[in-house]
């Protein structure tokens, strides 16, 4: 039985990579996949799916009014599809990953879904917040703090190198903008006792 996966990670963990990889592994089995991509990340090219070790691979761009179902559906019957693969999944609506669960359940196809679990405020996305709810499976991407421990936040960095704790919850940006943190040193940012910047003394 297929079913929805929901790979979650903080900023920089290799999400995209491994979407990648997984792509890859289909393909060279001879079975078909569809990517998708959140039409609003255009760090890139609109429409692409890019890692930061230099993989790369066109999807298609979905935005909030983009029925995937529909796609999928259309996809599959011109060809079979053996899979679909979501990135940037926390920017799905809640009836987006609600269409993603009936192209597991109805139409058979395993879907597996990468994104962020969590905000620069520490609140969920709306799109992660329902495949938290709804996926069969879980699967959390390790990342690293600066101090070591694990990374399961993601701080948004001003450009005095302080962590900021106000503004829209999306704004799209890689290292330059964010950065992976353990919640204790999240909460240190977001006090304002910890500096983020290049230069800073580093954490402990």
């Amino acid at each position: 039985m297929a079913k929805l996966y929901f790979y979650y990670a903080s900023m920089n963990a290799g999400k995209s990579t491994t979407l990648l990889q997984a792509d890859f592994n289909y393909r060279e089995r001879g079975m078909r996949t569809m990517l998708f991509t959140a039409a609003i990340d255009d760090r890139f090219a609109a429409g692409t799916i890019a890692s930061r070790i230099g993989l790369s691979m066109p999807a298609t761009a979905f935005d909030s009014a983009t029925d995937l179902r529909r796609c999928v559906e259309e996809e599959h019957d011109r060809t079979p599809l053996h899979c679909v693969l979501v990135d940037e999944a926390q920017f799905l609506t809640v009836a987006q990953v609600d269409q993603l669960a009936t192209v597991a359940d109805e139409l058979g196809i395993p879907v597996l879904a990468y994104g962020l679990r969590t905000d620069f405020q520490g609140a969920l996305f709306e799109g992660s917040a329902r495949l938290l709810g709804l996926a069969d499976a879980l699967i959390e991407i390790k990342s690293v703090c600066l101090c070591g421990r694990k990374a399961t936040m993601n701080a948004r960095v001003g450009p005095d190198g302080r962590a900021l704790t106000r503004g829209a919850q999306t704004e799209i940006g890689g290292n330059d903008r964010y950065v992976a943190l353990c919640r204790r040193h999240f909460a240190e940012a977001l006090a304002g006792t910890l500096s983020l910047g290049a230069g800073s003394d580093g954490i402990g």
